[in-house]
């Protein structure tokens, strides 16, 4: 019997979307695992090369996967373990290995959240060609609250210069998340458009965290998943995935360090923002663009 078919969710950072895939990943039916970033290339022997310097901690969600799978547990012994198995599949394309992973969880199904993946549409269609058959959730939030989040986050505008998130017509130039906001939207609605309908799915974040329980509900009966109250009650809690906590040294993200410092759900009223005036993270007062705001629209923001 073939391992089931991960779901992707398919954002921007800073969309909530490690509290998402933690609370979907607490479903009895699915196995939710930190940013493993894989599809960004063709083999292992490629990541591992690109996942090195300043990227490197985008290998920490596939080293704890790895570390937890096979060990059984996060400690500095599995992650050597974890670099160990990495270090022996080189030569197997990225595929191999996600369908390698999908298959040491199975029956359960993979939730994978690594926003990387909506970077470029060459990467999602190596996705869609290892499983033709995955299931993709949109997951977006609004570019005003998106943005603010990434710039207030440690690291944040280095994430945004890396994505090229600069509008050049100012001098100095400014970092400004809008830009990267909307190209990743776009790719990932590019992408969606070939994908058949009862593989994908559209939620704005605000709304599910809102009220969980309806959308939870609406996601878990989408992908065929079972649903009752049990399992609401423990997909509240996403604080109990292995991975919602700092993890070893040399290991330590693969999630949001937000998330990770406080992975619990809190119900709270998340407070809707608006497309118009200027942008806290500008100093001249200018507001979207034009462009971001007519997509925001589209994606139900007003």
């Amino acid at each position: 019997m073939l391992a089931p078919q991960p779901v992707f969710i398919l954002a921007s950072p800073r969309s909530f979307t490690s509290l998402v895939c933690a609370m979907l990943g607490q479903h009895p039916e699915a196995y939710g695992v930190p940013e493993l970033n894989l599809f960004v290339t063709d083999t292992l022997e490629q990541f591992l090369q690109r996942m090195s310097g300043f990227r490197r901690f985008q290998l920490h969600g596939l080293l704890r996967t790895v570390a937890q799978l096979y060990a059984g547990e996060q400690s500095l012994y599995s992650i050597e373990m974890a670099h160990r198995w990495i270090s022996t599949r080189l030569d197997h394309s990225v595929g191999e290995v996600y369908r390698e992973l999908c298959e040491k969880v199975a029956p359960l199904r993979i939730i994978d959240k690594s926003p990387v993946y909506a970077a470029n549409r060459a990467t999602l269609n190596r996705i869609r060609k290892t499983f033709p058959d995955a299931y993709y959730l949109h997951l977006v939030r609004h570019p005003r609250t998106q943005g603010q989040s990434l710039m207030n986050v440690r690291g944040g505008q280095i994430m945004a210069v890396m994505f090229n998130s600069v509008d050049r017509s100012t001098n100095p130039p400014t970092v400004d998340p809008q830009y990267n906001w909307y190209r990743m939207q776009s790719t990932i609605l590019d992408f969606l458009s070939d994908i058949p309908p009862q593989q994908k799915m559209h939620v704005c974040g605000e709304t599910l965290l809102n009220d969980p329980k309806l959308y939870l509900e609406k996601i878990c009966r989408w992908l065929n998943f079972s649903w009752n109250e049990t399992i609401l009650e423990a997909m509240l809690h996403p604080e109990n995935s292995p991975y919602a906590t700092l993890g070893p040294y040399g290991a330590h993200l693969g999630n949001d360090p937000n998330f990770l410092k406080s992975p619990a759900f809190r119900y709270q009223s998340v407070v809707p923002s608006q497309l118009d005036g200027s942008l806290p993270w500008r100093e001249d007062g200018k507001g979207f663009i034009p462009e971001v705001v007519k997509l925001a629209q589209e994606l139900g923001y007003s």
